[in-house]
């Protein structure tokens, strides 16, 4: 599943509440364990038509995972937005 193609700002990101970003990565959770690993958000990555897939990955794990486990979970998914927000030509909105 690609994002929402109906909602483009100005600035060409596709905008989506937070509901609908947590949703579509949730369609990534291969396992369904609740979190997300590099894998799974590589696959995210290139859901979103990205480029460079494995390091975007790499630097959203690195950038979200403030434990060090290894994986991205509900608690982190703010860090997470704002790493989609800048490479991912994602805009979180607030409803």
């Amino acid at each position: 599943m690609a994002f929402m193609k109906c909602c483009i700002s100005a600035d060409g990101k596709r905008m989506m509440s937070m509901e609908e970003f947590k949703r579509w990565l949730k369609q990534f959770d291969a396992d369904k364990d609740g979190k997300i690993n590099r894998a799974e958000l590589e696959n995210a990555v290139r859901g979103a038509g990205g480029w460079f897939v494995r390091r975007k990955a790499s630097r959203g794990l690195l950038s979200a995972d403030s434990n060090g486990n290894g994986f991205i979970d509900d608690s982190e998914i703010n860090s997470l937005v704002d790493f989609a927000q800048k490479h991912l030509g994602v805009r979180i909105i607030q409803l």
